[in-house]
C-alpha cells in the first residue's frame, strides 16, 4: 500500500507518514470470528507490573485467525481485506463453498474474488496451503508449522516469509528470514507466498501520541531514575551508567546470551550469528 506524508503544519506533523488504505473493507470485523480483548496494562493476576512501559492505547476486537488451515479440500472465496489492529499483517476473510467463514493472513498479491483452498496437492499459488513435502524447493512460504497440526508458528508478520532450500529424510530445510536455516518435519503445514503490506516497517509514527494509541506508554532510561529503581539509576549530575548496561533486575542486556532450548539445537543447521 502507498505511504502518505503530510505538510509539516506542527512538530507531530513534520515526520508523520501513514499508509493509504486502498482495498480495504470498511466494514465492521465478522462478529462470529471475534472475541473480547482485554488490556494488562503490564500487570499480572497479582496486579504487580510484569511488562514495563503498557499500558493506555485503543480498545480492540480479537479476530479468530484460522493458523490450521485445517479445512482441507474445499475452495474459498475472498470476501475482504480487513485491518487488523491486533498484528502488522492485513486479514482475509474467506467465504468457503459449504459456506463457512474464517480469517487468514493475507499474502501478497491475494485481492478479493480470489479463490484459496488448503490440502495435500493443490497449486502453488498464494493463499494455498498444502505439506512441505509437496512444495518444490525455492517456494517463498509463511505461516508455517513446527509441530504437525500445531498451527503456523514461523512468518506471520507483515512483509515476512521463508524459503525451502533442501529436502532430506524426513524434514525440510528452510531459511529464515533472519538467515538462520532450520530444520521442519515434511508433514508441516506452510502457506504459499509472503504476507503482505510490506509498507508496515516504513511508516514513521512521527509523535508519541501515536505510540500511545497502540498502547505504548515512554519508554524511561535506566540512567535517568533514582538508583532505588534501578542498577544504573543515581549519581551526582548526568552519568553514562558506570557499569554494563543491565536490565532493571541486574541481568546483562547486551550480548548476554539468555538462550537455554537445547531440546531445539539439534533443528538448527546454520545459526543467523556467523
Amino acid at each position: 500500500m502507498p505511504i502518505r506524508s503530510y505538510k509539516p503544519t506542527s512538530a507531530g506533523r513534520r515526520f508523520q507518514t501513514r499508509q493509504i488504505d486502498e482495498g480495504l473493507s470498511k466494514a465492521r470485523p465478522y462478529k462470529p470470528l471475534t472475541e473480547p480483548l482485554h488490556s494488562t496494562g503490564g500487570r499480572n493476576n497479582r496486579g504487580e507490573l510484569t511488562s514495563w512501559w503498557r499500558g493506555g492505547g485503543h480498545k480492540r476486537l480479537y479476530r479468530i485467525i484460522d493458523f490450521k488451515r485445517d479445512k482441507r479440500d474445499i475452495p474459498g472465496k475472498i470476501a475482504s481485506i480487513e485491518y487488523d489492529p491486533n498484528r502488522s499483517a492485513r486479514i482475509a476473510l474467506v467465504q468457503y463453498a459449504d459456506g463457512e467463514k474464517r480469517y487468514i493472513l493475507q499474502p501478497m498479491g491475494l485481492k478479493v474474488g480470489d479463490t484459496v483452498i488448503a490440502g495435500e496437492n493443490v497449486d502453488i499459488l498464494p493463499g494455498n496451503a498444502l505439506p512441505l513435502k509437496n512444495i518444490p524447493l525455492g517456494t517463498m512460504v509463511h505461516n508455517v508449522e513446527l509441530r504437525p497440526g500445531r498451527g503456523g508458528q514461523i512468518a506471520r508478520s507483515a512483509g515476512s516469509a521463508v524459503q525451502v532450500v533442501a529436502k532430506e529424510g524426513d524434514y525440510a530445510s528452510v531459511k529464515l528470514p533472519s538467515g538462520e536455516i532450520r530444520l521442519i518435519n515434511l508433514v508441516c503445514l506452510a502457506t504459499v507466498g509472503q504476507v503482505g503490506n510490506l509498507d508496515h516497517e516504513n511508516v514513521s509514527l512521527g509523535k508519541a501520541g501515536r505510540s500511545r494509541w497502540l498502547g505504548q506508554r515512554p519508554h524511561v532510561r535506566g540512567v535517568a531514575m533514582n538508583p532505588v529503581d534501578h542498577p544504573l539509576g543515581g549519581g551526582e549530575g548526568k552519568t553514562s551508567g558506570g557499569r554494563h548496561p543491565v536490565s532493571p533486575w541486574g541481568m546483562p542486556t547486551k550480548g548476554y546470551k539468555t538462550r537455554n532450548r537445547k531440546a531445539t539445537d539439534k533443528f538448527i543447521v546454520q545459526r543467523r550469528t556467523k
